[in-house]
C-alpha cells in the first residue's frame, strides 16, 4: 500500500500496482538526473564520466555499486616493463599498498589456475606425504600479518636525476596477508627432524623453484590465500602463494603447488643462473635471502617541485631482519643527521612511515635518509656497498638515496 498525503482535497489511501510503482521510480530518476545548470547527471555512469554540478548538495549522487572506484582525479598506476611493474611509492599514503598497485614480478607471465582443481603436494622427508586442496588449507586455523615484499633486484638509477621513487625501488609493497602457517602443515605431514631444506615449486609456466631453509618454514612462513581482506590476486599468486616475511621476493614462490622436504639445497636453475652474485676475489654469494634495512624519501622527490619554507619530509623504511629502530634524515648532504619521527605501529619486517619537519631556506642542497634496524645494521651508501661487494651491482642493493633540491625547487635523484 502507498498512502498519499491526507491534506485537504487529497484522495485517501489506494492500492498501487507494482508496474506503476516501478514506472514512477524510473521517471523520478530521470527528473533527478538534471543539474542546476541543465546538464545531465546520468544514473549508472561511472565516476570518471560524471558531470560536476555547481552545488553538489542539490543533486543526488551516484548510487551504490558492486565495486568501489577511485576518484577520476586520483591517478594511480604501476609502471610496467616486460617482466615487472612497479608500485607508485611517491603517490601513496601510509604503509599499506592497495592490492591492485602491489608490484609484480613474473618469469613467464601470470598463469590461469582453477581453484576447484588446485592441489598442493607435500612430500620428501615427511612421515605422511599428503595432497591438500584449497578447501583443505582453509580448514586449518588461519593467521594474518602485515609485512613487506621486495624483489632482490629492487634498485635503479639514472644519470640525469629525472627518476621517481617508483622507478628507483618500486619493487616493494606491503599488504596484510592471511593464510595457514607452514609450521601447521609441517606438523600435519610429520616433517623429519633431519630435514634442513625444502623445495618450493610454483605452478606457472616457468615452474619457479627455490630452495628454502626448513627453519624458516617453522619460524614464520605462511601459505597465503588472502591479501588485504580478499583472495590473493592472480598477479600475486592466486590461489596460494608462499610468504616468507623479510626474505627476497623470488623465494616467496607464487602459485605454489609442491613442497619437497630434504636435507640439502636443490641448486635449481632459478637460484644458480639468477639470484646468485659474484662478490669479487672469485667468490660467489648464494642464498642471500634476507632483505637488508632500507629507506627512501618519497616526498619531496622527483618529479615534485617545492617552495621555500616549511616542508614535511616523508618516506618509508623497512628491514627483513626485524623492526626499524630509527630513521635519520640529513638536509645538508650527509654532513649532519637528525632523527625522524616513526609512525606507529612499528611492525616486524614491515614498512614503517617516517616524517621530518624542515624549513628550507631556498638554497640548493641534498636531502637523504638512512634506516637502522633493531640488529644495529645501518643502511650504507652506494660506494660502501660497492666496496663490500667487490664492485658487483647485482642483487640486494639498498643504498642511501639522496635528492638534490635546486634553487628553483625542482627535486632530482642523486646517487650517493
Amino acid at each position: 500500500m502507498i498512502e498519499q498525503n491526507k491534506d485537504e482535497g487529497a484522495p485517501g489511501p489506494r492500492k498501487m500496482h507494482r508496474r506503476t510503482l516501478l514506472g514512477g521510480m524510473a521517471t523520478a530518476a530521470v527528473v533527478l538526473a538534471q543539474t542546476a545548470n541543465g546538464k545531465t547527471f546520468q544514473a549508472g555512469v561511472t565516476r570518471s564520466e560524471l558531470v560536476y554540478p555547481e552545488d553538489p548538495t542539490k543533486v543526488p549522487g551516484v548510487p551504490p555499486g558492486t565495486v568501489g572506484t577511485r576518484s577520476p582525479h586520483v591517478k594511480l598506476a604501476k609502471l610496467p616493463s616486460e617482466t615487472s611493474s612497479r608500485t607508485p611509492l611517491q603517490d601513496l599514503f601510509g604503509t599499506i599498498t592497495p592490492s591492485d598497485l602491489h608490484f609484480e614480478r613474473h618469469h613467464n607471465g601470470v598463469p590461469a589456475i582453477d581453484p576447484a582443481q588446485y592441489e598442493l603436494v607435500i612430500h620428501g622427508m615427511v612421515a605422511r606425504p599428503m595432497t591438500f586442496t584449497l578447501a583443505d588449507l582453509k580448514r586449518f586455523p588461519s593467521v594474518s600479518r602485515i609485512c613487506f615484499l621486495e624483489c632482490s633486484g629492487n634498485y635503479r638509477s639514472q644519470d640525469d636525476g629525472k627518476i621517481a621513487p617508483q622507478q628507483i625501488c618500486g619493487l616493494t609493497s606491503q599488504s596484510e596477508w592471511t593464510g595457514v602457517k607452514l609450521s601447521t602443515l609441517f606438523r600435519e605431514v610429520g616433517v623429519d627432524p633431519k630435514s634442513t631444506w625444502f623445495l618450493a615449486e610454483g605452478g606457472d609456466s616457468a615452474v619457479m623453484t627455490r630452495s628454502i631453509l626448513t627453519s624458516k618454514g617453522w619460524e614464520d612462513a605462511i601459505l597465503a590465500y588472502a591479501q588485504n581482506g580478499e583472495a590473493v590476486r592472480p598477479e600475486q599468486g592466486y590461489p596460494v602463494r608462499l610468504l616468507l616475511p623479510g626474505w627476497e621476493g623470488n623465494a616467496n614462490v607464487k602459485w605454489l603447488r609442491r613442497l619437497e622436504l630434504s636435507d640439502q639445497p636443490y641448486h635449481t636453475r632459478q637460484e644458480t643462473s639468477k639470484y646468485t652474485e659474484a662478490i669479487g676475489d672469485g667468490k660467489v654469494r648464494q642464498f642471500s635471502f634476507v632483505m637488508d634495512a632500507r629507506s627512501i624519501i618519497t616526498y619531496p622527490a622527483y618529479p615534485a617541485k617545492v617552495e621555500k619554507g616549511w616542508i614535511e619530509i616523508r618516506g618509508i623504511a623497512w628491514s627483513g631482519r626485524g623492526k626499524i629502530a630509527r630513521v635519520e634524515v640529513s638536509v645538508d648532504a650527509g654532513k649532519t643527521w637528525q632523527p625522524a619521527e616513526l609512525q606507529e605501529p612499528v611492525l616486524d619486517k614491515a614498512h614503517v612511515a617516517f616524517r621530518y619537519l624542515w624549513q628550507w631556506n631556498g638554497q640548493p642542497t641534498e636531502i637523504m635518509s638512512r634506516a637502522v634496524d633493531e640488529t644495529g645494521y645501518s643502511q650504507p651508501t652506494l660506494k660502501e656497498l660497492m666496496a663490500a661487494r667487490g664492485g658487483n651491482m647485482g642483487y640486494h642493493l639498498n643504498p642511501i638515496t639522496a635528492w638534490y633540491l635546486q634553487s628553483d625547487g625542482q627535486v632530482l635523484f642523486k646517487a650517493t
